[in-house]
């Protein structure tokens, strides 16, 4: 995508998440848009054609752009992503992804206990090891958040990979995508120590054991974690401190 493209489309993606642009109305003609951005007319066309593709828009010759509902937007798109997150309705769709989650990943846990090889058992100490060599890290800088956050999700695509199921890792790795996307609010480096990397390493010793009823109860367990950090996440973004919808 190219830079005069992404300055169209950021704002009109920003728009309509926030309402600016509501459901059913009209974006400005490419000739509007054009000019209003300093583009081509065929960079203002291509802008719409990605609203479309996003599923943010219906664009119909003759008629221009309207707006869709909120139901039909991608929200496993990155741009779609970030402009939610910076929206009230961020809450709402981090607890969309952590429901499918837990939809998928507690069984997962137990697949992957009945099924992990040696070397996928070594491939998620290796991410687990990971995770603490950055959570151990004093004051915590981007760098080492970045660092967390990849040992975090490739642990989670790790037990993904031992279930040997591999139309259930194609279902998760959207997920997993937008989660890396969105990890900022759920972060709590205070509590790595104490309970993120405890809770992985239960899940990891439960697998290794080939125990998939504890697998499922542990990663049961650490999802619920995480929804405890996005109801607190929740109620300090919500001005009257109460979770939003």
């Amino acid at each position: 995508m190219s830079r005069l493209h992404r300055t169209l489309l950021a704002p009109l993606v920003a728009d309509i998440v926030a309402g600016a642009l509501a459901e059913g109305d009209r974006l400005p003609t490419e000739i509007e848009l054009a000019r209003r951005f300093d583009v081509s007319r065929g960079v203002a066309r291509e802008g719409l054609r990605s609203l479309e593709e996003r599923g943010l828009v219906t664009v119909k010759h003759g008629s221009g752009a309207t707006v869709r509902p909120a139901t039909d937007w991608d929200m496993l798109n990155p741009e779609v992503i970030a402009a939610v997150l910076a929206s009230d309705r961020g809450p709402k769709l981090l607890g969309d992804y952590l429901e499918c989650r837990r939809l998928l990943e507690i069984e997962a846990a137990g697949l992957a206990a009945e099924r992990a090889t040696r070397a996928q058992l070594v491939t998620l100490s290796e991410a687990l090891e990971r995770m603490a060599a950055a959570a151990a890290q004093p004051a915590a800088g981007p760098s080492a958040e970045d660092r967390f956050h990849e040992a975090d999700i490739a642990f989670h695509r790790a037990v993904i990979h031992a279930t040997g199921n591999h139309a259930l890792g194609r279902m998760t790795e959207p997920v997993h995508r937008a989660l890396a996307a969105a990890r900022r609010p759920l972060a709590r480096p205070d509590l790595r120590l104490e309970r993120s990397l405890p809770e992985h390493q239960r899940i990891l010793a439960a697998i290794a054991d080939g125990d998939a009823d504890g697998a499922r109860a542990a990663m049961r367990d650490h999802l619920l974690t995480v929804e405890r950090y996005l109801s607190e996440y929740a109620a300090e973004a919500a001005p009257d401190g109460e979770l939003r919808a």
